[in-house]
């Protein structure tokens, strides 16, 4: 049967990172109206309870920070959809060292282990999908953010390299790299923002957030889980290595 516009994900079990809420939990509902059976994970026990219930799908409640209790992890999905991230705003110079190390366990290292733990069962199929979801900061830099555009750009690198290792056997990996997208992360980013730079909050979204885009909007979570579902498809198949790019512009300065 095909579903949701071409995208038929009929028998295919789909783990979305970060899926309790904001893109994470927009990609788990695009999934499953494509016919995916969808694990929601999210460090969120009752967010992640509630939104597999309403997509009869099953809840993976983890803190993927926890990088040491993934080692060994194995884990049976034909998609993988690396979304969890956090973000923290200051100079290197004030940057705490320890958070600096979260993030990047968080947004690099857990997608790496998430997706050595899944490569199995996908090469055993002949048949997967892993997709990233980058930033714009994954193509760019901005001052404040080191830790976040690091992990970001380490993650381009990443998904590159899984592209080479699961071509011969039909796995794709690929980066989705939205600008600033209407989710509790950004909408927390603009306090954050609104005093690192002194400005009104207001102003964070004008001047800062959406300075070098071409359309003065913030994106809206659909709008990313589509791209997501594209690069799920059949039509998508030779699409590897690659990014789709939801930047309004950004990344063409």
């Amino acid at each position: 049967m095909i579903r949701d516009n071409g995208v038929d994900l009929t028998g295919r079990r789909a783990v979305v990172t970060g899926a309790a809420s904001g893109i994470g939990a927009a990609v788990a509902r695009r999934l499953a109206a494509a016919g995916a059976q969808v694990v929601v994970c999210d460090r969120d026990e009752e967010g992640a309870g509630s939104l597999a219930a309403e997509l009869a799908g099953e809840a993976w409640v983890v803190d993927l920070s926890d990088t040491g209790s993934l080692a060994d992890l194995v884990l049976e999905a034909d998609v993988l959809v690396n979304n969890a991230g956090i973000q923290h705003i200051a100079p290197v110079q004030d940057f705490p060292p320890d958070r600096f190390s979260l993030i990047l366990r968080l947004m690099l290292e857990a997608p790496f282990l998430l997706a050595r733990a899944t490569l199995p069962h996908m090469y055993a199929r002949g048949w997967g999908r892993l997709i990233h979801i980058s930033s714009a900061h994954g193509l760019r830099a901005s001052a404040f953010k080191s830790a976040y555009v690091s992990a970001k750009h380490g993650l381009e690198g990443l998904s590159k390299v899984l592209s080479l290792e699961g071509a011969p056997h039909g796995v794709t990996s690929n980066c989705v790299n939205p600008g600033y997208v209407r989710t509790p992360l950004v909408e927390r980013q603009i306090s954050d923002q609104a005093r690192a730079h002194g400005l009104s909050q207001d102003e964070v979204i004008s001047s800062v957030m959406l300075k070098n885009s071409a359309i003065k909007r913030l994106l809206e979570p659909p709008e990313v889980a589509t791209a997501v579902a594209y690069l799920c498809s059949e039509d998508a198949g030779f699409v590897t290595g690659s990014n789709i790019v939801l930047d309004g512009g950004w990344s063409a300065r």
